[in-house]
C-alpha cells in the first residue's frame, strides 16, 4: 500500500492553508497514493486564542473539513487529516484538537481528540499552554480501515507509551502520529519517540508534521521540526521528508506487523507487578 505524508507550513489563514493541502493531496494521489495523511493543525495554526475564537468554526460548519472529505471523495482515497482546531460548546470555551479519519466515500469513519495537552517550558522564551485553548480528549480511538486498523494519536501524545500499548493490544497495525512538533524538543527527541513506539508496539508509525517557521499577524509566530517520518514495526526509518514543504510516499507491507510481532512478542508478555 503506498502513502503519503503530506508536511506544511501553515499560518493563520485557514483559506490559504486549505489551498495548499488541496494541492498536496492531489500531487500525493498523482504519485499512486491511496493513504494520505496531514499534519496536525491542518487548518490553522496560531498562538492568539482571539484570533482562534474570531477564525475557527464548530465540526459541522468548518469549511476546512468540508472541503478534504469532498477531496477525499473526489480522489476515491483514505484521508488522516492529522487535526483541525474545532469549536466546541464547553463552558469554558476551549476548542477541540481533533484529528479525523475520511474514507473514499468522504465520509468521517473516525474521529479523535487529542488527550495530551503539550503544557511544558521548552526554554525561557518557549511556554506553551495548550490546555489554556484547547481542551484534553478522554478516549483512545482505533479506526477500521480495509488496509488494517488505525491507532489514532496527536503529538505530545507521543510521550505517552501506555497510549500506544493499549492501541497495539487492541488490534493496530499502523499508528497516526501528526505533529506540530516543537523544533527544540524535535531535534533531541522526535526521531527517537517515534522509532521507539513501533519497536514496543511492532506496528508501523506514520508520522505527518508541520515544519519551518509559522508566522501569524496577532502573535510571534513559531517553528516547528519538520521531518515528517514514516517507521517500520523492526523500528527502521522507512522515510524521512527532510525540513521543506511537500509530500513524502512510502510503500507498507502490512505483512511486516506480524513478522515483527512473532519476532518479539512482547505484546504478549505482560504481567502484573507490586510496587512503587
Amino acid at each position: 500500500m503506498r502513502c503519503a505524508l503530506v508536511q506544511l507550513t501553515v499560518g493563520d489563514d485557514p483559506v490559504a492553508n486549505l489551498a495548499e493541502t488541496q494541492a498536496h493531496i492531489r500531487a500525493a494521489v498523482a504519485g499512486g497514493a491511496q493513504f494520505v495523511l496531514t499534519p496536525e493543525c491542518t487548518n490553522v495554526l496560531t498562538s492568539s486564542r482571539e484570533h482562534l475564537r474570531q477564525t475557527l468554526r464548530s465540526e459541522d460548519d468548518d469549511p476546512t473539513l468540508a472541503a478534504l472529505k469532498a477531496e477525499a471523495a473526489a480522489q476515491g482515497i483514505w484521508l488522516l487529516i492529522g487535526s483541525l482546531g474545532l469549536l466546541t460548546q464547553d463552558a469554558d470555551g476551549r476548542f477541540a484538537n481533533r484529528s479525523f479519519l475520511i474514507g473514499p466515500d468522504g465520509g468521517i469513519a473516525a474521529r479523535y481528540d487529542k488527550i495530551h495537552m503539550f503544557d511544558v517550558n521548552v526554554s525561557e522564551t518557549e511556554i506553551y499552554r495548550e490546555s489554556a485553548a484547547y481542551r484534553p480528549g478522554a478516549r483512545a480511538v482505533l479506526a477500521d480501515a480495509p488496509f488494517g486498523k488505525i491507532g489514532m494519536a496527536v503529538c505530545y501524545d507521543l510521550r505517552f507509551p501506555h497510549l500506544f500499548r493499549r492501541l497495539a493490544q487492541a488490534g493496530a497495525d499502523i499508528l497516526t502520529v501528526p505533529a506540530a512538533f516543537n523544533h527544540l524538543t524535535g531535534q533531541a527527541h522526535w526521531e527517537t519517540l517515534l522509532r521507539a513506539r513501533a519497536i514496543e508496539t511492532g506496528c508501523f508509525v506514520l508520522a505527518p508534521a508541520q515544519t519551518g517557521f509559522h508566522p501569524e499577524r496577532q502573535g510571534k509566530g513559531r517553528r516547528t521540526h519538520g521531518h515528517s517520518i514514516a517507521v517500520a514495526p523492526w523500528g527502521e526509518v522507512l522515510a524521512d521528508a527532510g525540513t521543506e514543504p511537500g509530500v513524502t510516499l512510502v510503500d507498507l507491507d502490512l505483512a511486516e506487523v506480524a513478522q515483527a510481532r512473532a519476532r518479539v512478542p512482547s505484546l504478549s508478555h505482560d504481567r502484573a507487578f507490586e510496587g512503587p
